[in-house]
């Protein structure tokens, strides 16, 4: 368990379930923590399909890129640089044309794995 980490010195690795690469900075695995915290990296033309947790918020925060969001309630909206973005727990939600690489922070409460 590392309680300091450097993005630079983590590899990339495929998301266990979605077609997109991750960096695991905090899970319950191998830091025993109650959340789980990535960053996100989804090519351009790339997309998330629709997909729901059903036990976990799912909190994002853009770093880069650009791109559209759907979320079950809300509906569909551009997203971008600097954007906060809260899916409840049980909620559908996807991320598709994706006109620039997006890489965000994702942090799943409680943990995602």
């Amino acid at each position: 368990m590392d309680y300091v980490k450097r993005e630079k010195d983590l590899a990339w690795e495929p998301h266990p379930f979605l077609p997109i690469q991750i960096k695991l900075l905090l899970t319950r695995k191998t830091d025993q923590a109650d959340l789980t915290c990535f960053l996100v990296k989804i090519q351009r033309g790339q997309e998330i399909p629709e997909h729901v947790h059903e036990t976990q918020e799912d909190i994002i925060f853009l770093l880069s890129g650009k791109g559209k969001m759907w979320i079950e309630g809300i509906g569909d909206f551009e997203i971008e640089k600097g954007m906060f973005i809260r899916v409840p727990k049980n909620t559908k939600h996807r991320i598709y044309n994706v006109t620039e690489e997006i890489l965000n922070y994702d942090l799943f409460i409680p943990p995602l794995f």
